[in-house]
């Protein structure tokens, strides 16, 4: 049984003595029945870690079958964060950092890799894997549940979820170092923009989330962004991670001077009328912002759509006289997105 803490957690969104309740700690979801047959639960309860799950998404999938939309799914995890902290704990002085940077190539990143991901997994059957915060969340979100609530209990992070949807089954997540973003590009079409990984897997799918929770700052920017990695920061202060949107240049997919390719979500929170002027041109590798050198959200928008009205009167002039002043801005003057 979950602890009296957890269990005060859950009765916030659902009366847990309730009949039609499953409460297990399992890596098989073939364990998880209703007490009586075709019976929907109302509620889900897998105290069994998600880091010893062999394939967590059809784990989740198989749960979110058995749910109504509005049911509840309680699971947990360990996070980087938790997994840092107990090894801290357990390891002589002097070989903390050490046996975490092996833990990590490991459990994380040898699981990641072609060809050692197969003998991996045949080993250690997926047990006990490194999986970030990010991951857990997103991965949850992504097989159609919405985030009620997450907390640490005991050094583990437990997520309580609302089955909101059918899972989106998404066969095209990347672990690798490069990787596509949907993005909104020219007419409207869903473009995959090519980066470095700066966040974690499945953090895409946190988004709506972490902006719910953290908000925007002044400038647009998520504040106190945990799905960013300690070397993502550095490739973004140096722009490394957006090389590989080259790609889309000779694609013919983004022009060198243009406004930000964006994602749906990002897309949705501008005003109409400039969603409608976005589309009719084609993103860029260096949006206005690095010309006007906006300090709010509402002078980044009015410094997007005055370079749209000048780019539909005068393309190539416009594209030159932004490229060289934004030049100026980044080379000379060492202006940084913030």
């Amino acid at each position: 049984m979950p602890s009296k803490f957890i269990i005060d957690k859950i009765n916030k969104y659902i009366d847990i003595n309730k009949n039609n309740i499953s409460i297990v700690e399992t890596t098989n979801s073939l364990n998880i029945q209703p007490p009586i047959n075709d019976l929907k639960l109302e509620c889900i309860i897998n105290l069994g870690i998600v880091n010893n799950i062999r394939w967590i998404n059809k784990f989740h999938e198989a749960v979110n079958e058995k749910l109504n939309n509005g049911h509840i799914y309680v699971s947990c995890g360990e996070t980087l964060v938790e997994r840092t902290r107990r090894i801290q704990n357990k390891i002589p002085f002097g070989f903390k950092q050490f046996f975490r940077a092996v833990d990590f190539i490991y459990k994380r990143v040898i699981p990641k890799v072609p060809g050692l991901k197969k003998i991996y997994f045949a080993i250690t059957n997926g047990h006990n894997r490194v999986i970030s915060k990010a991951e857990i969340l997103g991965r949850l979100i992504s097989c159609g549940f919405e985030v009620l609530e997450y907390f640490e209990h005991e050094n583990l992070l437990y997520v309580i979820s609302k089955k909101i949807q059918k899972p989106e089954f998404d066969m095209q997540v990347s672990y690798g170092p490069l990787f596509k973003m949907k993005r909104i590009g020219f007419k409207g079409d869903i473009i995959g923009v090519y980066k470095f990984r700066t966040m974690y897997p499945f953090s895409e799918y946190c988004q709506s989330l972490i902006i719910k929770e953290n908000k925007l700052n002044k400038n647009g920017k998520i504040l106190d962004d945990f799905r960013v990695t300690y070397w993502g920061k550095i490739f973004r202060k140096y722009w490394i991670d957006e090389l590989p949107m080259f790609i889309n240049f000779f694609k013919g997919e983004l022009n060198i001077i243009g406004v930000r390719p964006l994602s749906k979500d990002y897309f949705s929170r501008y005003p109409k009328d400039l969603q409608e002027l976005r589309v009719k041109l084609k993103p860029g590798l260096i949006p206005p912002y690095y010309v006007d050198l906006p300090t709010s959200f509402d002078e980044i928008l009015n410094s997007e759509k005055k370079y749209i009205f000048q780019k539909m009167q005068s393309p190539f002039i416009t594209d030159i006289k932004y490229f060289c002043k934004a030049f100026i801005n980044i080379v000379i003057k060492g202006v940084r997105s913030q």
